[in-house]
């Protein structure tokens, strides 16, 4: 969730550690800080809020180190920030993680050490520190991290020494390799721009880096490891806004693409997964947030499609699932990042029990891409707002085009996209972007919105809540039409919105039914259908694409939000409070 961001033997450090830094904002964050080298010592700087534009008064230096922190241990304070320092301001350190037993190392070196701040983060450093004062930099690191449990991930850089050192236990530090220098950060975009030789860093692993070398070790031995890095082929280009206002448009406008790539270039990897869940005995899908929406949703496509009873769980969840898992199961594991810690400890814990597990993943080389026993590629381009639009779509796809294959449909499927992809299209004109704005202008000041569907629609639902919820910050809740009479109907009262999907399926009477109950109680009902109502207050077409209407009624949402987030004057890239990359638990 924090973004970290290294540099050794490059000068001057400190504005492209502030460069990487803010290609790392769409982790989510609430303070930021950087460190350099000057002289035989190291000088810091923190703030509190977003990066912007600042003037740094940091002095020229070939050794920074940066940090973006998203709050867990600490309020939101200068102080809490990191990077932090040493007694001697020799060392500094940067973390991502929680050391879940802080307040025991505290208690240990609360009589010779001084802190700071209220993190555990500081109570590492200077457990460093008291091991460096009779060991090298790598050991005292390394006996300093086999003292913490938790999922983390560290930065310590050194003065005397002029060396980084980097350990983990779970959380993501990918290394650049440049011409004459170093670099290591949370993931791959903020490093783009110096270099696409990289190696990720495994857990239970460390690595020291200097100007002119990288050595890799085991965390638990201290024997040296050996990783090859690999070349990333991604263009920078594509994890830029170009002349869209926000990432989060340009990211909505690019889903008819994604899916044309879905269609021309996935025909291997749904014949892949295709054949796992043929051989499997019990499938499952595990996701977190937008991805477990997508989940949800696979599960309707298998069940109606091809009649396979495919198992979604969320991912902080699936240990439930534990006592179901055989050598014979299989796991599908999706996450755009690749990176989501309960998503990950899913393959772990299916792992295990000797399951099979595939990723389904957007980032090449993340852990869950390496992690699992068979991997698949979205494909879908670097997603850089929090809220994620087009790597649903891109799952959603491929989804359905596995459970089309399944059932012998491949063709009319594909056909079906294309749709998908041309509805996207229309929504995204000024005449209907126009209609979209002034319904969020009607929208904007109300405090509760109800999204209301059945079947494949439910998950629908689900997600168009989501994306108003974390963008516009307006209670969104998804709702299973036959849902409304057990309880949720009691909330309805004049003017209240309600969104009710109707596409032309077996579902359209029953959610027409519910719709009119709605009304009955004074809800403003907003229709998203192919074909309009009387029941409708306000009428959003949405064309009828067969099974793949789920992406363009999802499409419908996401715009919306974004538009209630204009309207409310926020940055619909960085709601509050929200990480991209959910990397602890």
């Amino acid at each position: 969730m924090c973004g970290i961001f290294g540099i050794v033997g490059k000068s001057p450090a400190a504005p492209m550690v502030l460069a990487g830094l803010t290609k790392l904002e769409y982790r989510g964050y609430d303070s930021w800080g950087i460190v350099v080298k000057h002289k035989d010592h190291l000088v810091v700087e923190k703030h509190v809020g977003k990066i912007a534009t600042p003037t740094l008064k940091l002095p020229l230096s070939s050794l920074g180190l940066g940090h973006t922190r998203w709050a867990t241990h600490g309020g939101v304070t200068v102080a809490n920030a990191h990077p932090f320092l040493d007694c001697s301001q020799n060392l500094a350190l940067v973390h991502n993680g929680i050391i879940e037993n802080y307040q025991q190392l505290k208690q240990q070196l609360s009589a010779s050490h001084k802190f700071s701040s209220q993190t555990d983060t500081e109570i590492l450093l200077h457990l460093i520190e008291e091991y460096r004062r009779r060991l090298d930099l790598p050991t005292a690191v390394r006996q300093a991290f086999a003292k913490t449990t938790g999922l983390n991930a560290i930065l310590v850089i050194e003065a005397a020494t002029n060396t980084l050192v980097a350990a983990k236990s779970g959380s993501p530090l990918v290394i650049g390799f440049a011409k004459g220098y170093h670099l290591i950060a949370s993931d791959l975009w903020s490093l783009l721009d110096h270099t696409r030789q990289v190696a990720f860093l495994e857990d239970n692993h460390m690595a020291v880096i200097t100007k002119d070398k990288v050595n890799f070790y085991h965390l638990d031995s201290g024997q040296e490891a050996f990783f090859t890095p690999q070349t990333i082929d991604w263009q920078q280009q594509l994890a830029t806004r170009g002349n869209f206002p926000h990432f989060m448009i340009k990211e909505i406008s690019e889903q008819p693409n994604v899916l044309s790539k879905i269609i021309a270039e996935k025909d291997a990897d749904i014949k892949k997964l295709s054949l796992l869940i043929k051989k499997s005995q019990g499938t499952f899908l595990a996701a977190c947030g937008t991805a477990a929406y997508a989940a949800l949703a696979g599960q309707y496509l298998f069940s109606r499609l091809a009649h396979y009873h495919i198992n979604p769980a969320i991912g902080s969840e699936f240990i439930y699932h534990a006592n179901f898992l055989t050598p014979q199961s299989l796991l599908i594991a999706l996450s755009q990042s690749g990176e989501t810690i309960d998503t990950i400890e899913s393959v772990k814990l299916a792992k295990a029990q000797h399951a099979h597990t595939i990723a389904v993943v957007n980032v090449p080389g993340s852990t869950l891409y390496r992690l699992a026993d068979e991997k698949i590629l979205l494909s879908a381009g670097p997603e850089k707002a929090v809220a994620s639009t087009k790597a649903f779509t891109a799952k959603i796809a491929l989804l359905l085009l596995t459970a089309s294959y399944l059932a012998g449909r491949l063709k009319p499927a594909q056909a079906e996209l294309k749709l998908a992809a041309q509805a996207i299209r229309q929504f995204l004109s000024a005449s209907y972007r126009k209609k979209l704005n002034r319904l969020a202008g009607q929208l904007y000041r109300h405090q509760h919105i109800f999204v209301v569907g059945r079947g494949q629609s439910y998950p629908a639902a689900l997600e168009g809540a989501l994306k108003i919820k974390e963008i516009s910050y307006i209670h969104a809740e998804g709702l299973a039409g036959g849902e409304l009479k057990h309880g949720p109907i009691a909330l309805i009262e004049t003017g209240v919105p309600c969104l009710i999907i109707a596409p032309p399926d077996e579902t359209y009477n029953d959610v027409l039914s519910g719709a009119m109950e709605l009304k009955a109680r004074g809800g403003f009902i907003i229709g998203i259908s192919s074909q309009s109502n009387p029941v409708f207050d306000e009428y959003l077409k949405v064309p009828d694409c067969g099974n793949a209407t789920i992406i363009p009624n999802v499409a419908i949402f996401q715009i919306l939000a974004y538009e209630l987030a204009l309207v409310r004057g926020l940055d619909p890239d960085k709601p509050r409070n929200l990480a991209k990359s959910v990397t602890v638990k």
